[in-house]
């Protein structure tokens, strides 16, 4: 039975976790070993390390295939935590595939253009320009050493436990739809499923778009949110006063906008949505879940 080593066991991972466990041997590295229990439970083998303090001997030839759901560090431009995982898993028998789930902001701003997986990454916040960081270590460092690496860019994650309620109860404003952006949205679950496609069906060193079909503004997402939850609509600012309003990090979300297109995840990763648009999934939504 081949291994998978999962970094960063957070909501994804314990997704993946049901769909892998029956043919592969599962491993998951954890700096908090009371969170050990709940991988475990999960069919998850824990595997004490830190990505922050070189604390990654074990890792070494652990496994076959890797999944990398760790976030960057907090501060800089460079991905710290991504240099030294590769580092350390080049100091055993090298893995054969790695899967690493990135974020849709690498583009920046592209004004509500359809964006495919060839433009050119343009980061405008030192969260993206850290994510560009990982993806630029990983494919380089997945040529030299011949691994099968994947990067998924991923937009917004939703699910019934991982929706903007807060944001809602609190009146936080959206940007009134004639300036508002355009926006991505991927499911947890269909995530789940795109990871496990790319890890059998990815090419070498390719990029994927993890994203539905929807084509939404951000203001028209928060209205639909609303509207499943029973919560009023946000009000509608225009953009300069939505910028005075909002905190700075809330606002480099806000005003990135782009379309992503998804036919290259379709064709070669051969996924079959479950919620191929954000109403749909908010329509199974029961208010018992909430």
């Amino acid at each position: 039975m081949k291994s998978i080593l999962i970094v960063g066991c957070g909501d994804i991972a314990l997704r993946i976790a049901p769909i892998l466990c029956t043919r592969y041997r599962l491993f998951g590295l954890v700096r908090n070993a009371q969170y050990s229990t709940t991988l475990r439970a999960a069919g998850i083998i824990p595997i004490a390390g830190d990505l922050d303090h070189r604390h990654l001997a074990r890792i070494a030839g652990l496994a076959h295939m890797i999944l990398h759901f760790a976030p960057p560090p907090n501060t800089g431009t460079s991905d710290s935590r991504t240099r030294l995982l590769l580092a350390a898993l080049s100091r055993g028998t090298l893995p054969e595939r790695l899967v690493y789930i990135s974020t849709s902001g690498v583009y920046g701003d592209c004004g509500g253009a359809q964006v495919d997986e060839s433009r050119p990454l343009n980061p405008q916040s030192a969260r993206a320009m850290r994510r560009a960081d990982a993806e630029h270590c990983i494919r380089d460092w997945a040529r030299r050493n011949r691994v099968r690496a994947n990067i998924l860019r991923v937009p917004g994650i939703y699910a019934a436990e991982r929706l903007p309620l807060e944001r809602l109860q609190t009146g936080s404003p959206a940007i009134v739809a004639e300036q508002d952006s355009h926006t991505n949205h991927i499911h947890a679950d269909d995530l789940a499923n795109i990871v496990v496609a790319a890890l059998h069906r990815g090419k070498p060193n390719r990029v994927y778009h993890a994203s539905d079909d929807s084509e939404l503004k951000m203001g028209d997402y928060f209205d639909a949110v609303a509207d499943a939850c029973y919560l009023p609509r946000p009000p509608r600012l225009p953009r300069d006063e939505t910028e005075r309003t909002v905190s700075p990090v809330l606002w480099s979300f806000m005003n990135e906008s782009r379309r992503l297109d998804n036919a290259r995840m379709k064709q070669e990763l051969k996924v079959k949505l479950r919620y191929p648009t954000v109403a749909e999934a908010l329509a199974t939504i029961k208010k018992s879940d909430l």
